[in-house]
């Protein structure tokens, strides 16, 4: 996994790597409640669903072909997945096959940092972490989504979320 500050550079694609010299590492996600892993097989990924009681488990697949027809469908789901936002339940994805980004913001809540997750890549996002998504230009991913509960992604969008419980719970753990 490759991990770094964003470049904040919003002019140009947000597939594009927008990598600076600035890596980031997997200690420093951690204070912000985000864990990174790498698994080369499901087995590993089974043992941690068990310690962290994950009891539900889905597959998704991202890509142009996988919204039909129309493009237009495809590229409204990237729109909606790269808004900033926030959920109620911790985000795990185990990335199958293909690429994606999650950007998070970092401790001081001003910059983007990147993490590009490949097959074998975990990250497990924190209840009321502000942070969005995106593909590589390869525009395909399939993950492994793990859930407490039954299967659901319910967004909610920034600044809207600003005073949500998970949002105040999420920076008083990580001393904002």
């Amino acid at each position: 996994m490759k991990i770094y500050y964003h470049d904040d550079d919003n002019t140009t694609d947000k597939q594009l790597p927008h990598e600076t010299s600035e890596t980031v590492s997997v200690e420093e996600l951690k204070k912000l409640g985000v864990l990174a892993y790498h698994y080369d097989n499901l087995e590993d990924v089974d043992k941690l669903a068990s310690e962290r009681s994950y009891v539900s488990r889905d597959e998704v697949l991202i890509t142009p072909e996988s919204f039909g027809a129309d493009r237009a469908i495809y590229e409204s789901k990237l729109t909606s997945f790269y808004a900033e936002h926030l959920h109620e339940d911790e985000e795990i994805r185990y990335i199958l096959d293909g690429a994606g980004y999650f950007d998070v913001r970092d401790a001081s809540q001003s910059r983007w940092i990147r993490a590009l997750l490949e097959k074998g890549d975990l990250l497990i996002l924190p209840a009321g972490i502000y942070h969005r998504f995106t593909l590589t230009t390869e525009n395909n991913v399939k993950a492994l989504r793990l859930f407490r509960e039954e299967p659901k992604w319910i967004a909610y969008n920034r600044p809207e979320a600003d005073g949500n419980v998970y949002r105040n719970e999420y920076l008083k753990e990580i001393g904002v």
